[in-house]
Order: structure tokens, then sequence, then C-alpha cells
């Protein structure tokens, strides 16, 4: 078994430089961070136009120091298979390619590209950081926005549909690796992305991304919101190898517990969910209980 990576086991090797383009206090940042250190030196990563993009800077200078091919919205798996298939020719075998895209760009605009390189089974892994909407761009609703989230292109009642379930519908592809993970718990991330980097064919992990602009909150306390998110149940951390469903760190804990903070709290955080009734707010309660009972039985 892989042992738990602590704060004073985490490599030291830093590659991303000290100094980025991301607004203050965005996770994105610790998550990119974490998720680097994990794929280490021999990687090449696939990027789009995102608020990465923005984090790592304008060409020539970018705040990565590893080599970054950007692409366009709709192409972030296909590019990523495309520089596999280079790789090959050249005998390269040993080096890991990872795309790592915004929701919008994952959920939305790039989902048939995904979905095709995972039927196909191509070596990579796919990084969805989700910030829940399209922040980059001015703060839009995508499909992972959550019900009843106000957004530039929401503005009066929030969304009206349910957040798209991105990590199910990978699931559903038969991967050897699925994960939810949250910048949160960046030490969960690294020990996620380092478990699965030789498994075969696609690898997709789902990290939560708390956004101060987008969501409406303090920037100082993103970890705090996005913790939250996990112990209210709201946001759930787990994987899937090989079909296997397991819940992972915080959300592990929770089962044992029996104990859920209310979701409330979490909703009252954040000035995009001011517009939530109290009849909605009930309803995203009942769910959220519904499916942890099934975990309570799990467990029992």
């Amino acid at each position: 078994m892989q042992a738990k990576t602590t704060i004073l086991s985490l490599p030291a090797e830093e590659f991303v430089h000290p100094g980025t383009r991301a607004c203050t206090g965005c996770a994105l940042a610790i998550a990119y961070r974490i998720g680097l250190k994990a794929l280490g030196k021999d990687t090449i990563l696939v990027v789009p136009p995102s608020c990465l993009t923005v984090l790592q800077g304008l060409f020539p200078i970018a705040s990565t120091k590893l080599p970054c091919l950007n692409v366009t919205f709709a192409s972030t798996a296909a590019a990523a298979t495309g520089i596999l298939a280079t790789l090959k020719v050249q005998g390269r075998d040993k080096i890991k390619v990872a795309a790592w895209a915004g929701d919008g760009g994952t959920s939305d605009i790039g989902l048939q590209a995904l979905s095709g390189a995972a039927e196909r089974g191509d070596k990579f892994i796919y990084l969805c950081y989700d910030n829940e909407g399209y922040m980059n761009t001015g703060v839009q609703r995508s499909g992972t926005t959550p019900i009843g989230a106000i957004t530039a292109n929401t503005p009066f009642k929030g969304k009206l549909q349910q957040k798209k379930d991105v990590p199910a519908i990978m699931a559903a592809h038969k991967l050897s690796y699925v994960a939810t993970c949250s910048a949160a718990y960046p030490l969960d991330l690294f020990d996620k992305i380092r478990k699965c980097v030789d498994l075969p064919g696609t690898k997709y992990i789902h990290i939560h991304i708390p956004c101060p602009p987008g969501w409406g909150y303090d920037p100082r306390y993103g970890i705090k919101i996005g913790r939250l998110a996990v112990e209210t149940g709201y946001y759930d951390l787990y994987e899937i190898i090989n079909g296997e469903f397991k819940l992972t760190a915080a959300s592990e804990k929770l089962v044992e517990k029996h104990k859920l903070i209310p979701v409330r709290e979490y909703f009252r955080t954040q000035s995009r969910f001011k517009v939530l009734t109290d009849a909605q707010i009930t309803d995203i309660q009942k769910e959220i209980d519904k499916k942890w009972n099934e975990y309570y039985k799990k467990e029992d």
C-alpha cells in the first residue's frame, strides 16, 4: 500500500516559479503547484484557454518550468493523444503527458475529445480543475456550476440546472482510475496523482477549486470554504480503481463520524448563493443526506 504523503515527505523540488498571474487567493495555484510535484520533471503539459493559461503567463515568460502546449478549447484531450503518438514514434515512452483543463473546457467544450481519448485508452492523465464556471471570461455558468449559483448569465434566480457529474461520466468509460480531489486537501491530490500515473489508459482526476471573485468571498478563506464543501458532504473525495469505489481522506473520516455540517453553512460563505431559497437548501440537504445514508450503510 502506498504510504500517505505528509508535509515533511512532500518533494522539495518546485516546478512553478514563485510568481504567477493568478488572482489573489486562487486555489488553483495550490493544486497546480502540488500537482506538478506529483507528476515530476519528465512531463509535458497540455492546457486550453482557461484560468491556468492566465496563471502561467504569456510567451515568452511562463510560471511553469515544464514544457507546455497551449491548445484550443475543444482539443485538449486530442492534443494529448497527438503528443503521445509523437513520443511513441521517438521512442520516448518514459515521458508523461498531463492535460490540465478547467470545467468549461472539460464538461462542455472539451467533453467529446476527452470521451474519445478515454474510449481509445490513450495513456495520459486528465486533470479538470473545477471552479464551477467560466471564471477567466467573466464568471459565466458552465455545466458544473451548481444549481442556484449566480453567474454573469444567470443573474436573477441563479442557475436552474443541476451540476453535471463529470467524474461519473468518466467512470462510465470504465477507466483504470477516476478520482475527485480538492485544493483544500493538497496532499490527497498529490497521492492520487502518484497512485495513478503508471496505470494503463486514460486517468481522470477532478479537482474542486474555490474561486474568490467567481464565488464571492474574501480571498483568505479559500481553504476554509474548500474544506467546508467536503465537511458538509456537498463535495465528496473518492477514487475509483478499476471500477472499485472508495471514499478517501476527509470524506472517509466523515463516514466514521456519521455527522455532517449542515450544507447551509457552506452556502452562506459565498455571495453567489444569496438567491437560494430555504426550500432549495432543504431539497439540497435531503439529497446530501440520502447519498450519505447510502455511504453509512456500506460502512456498517
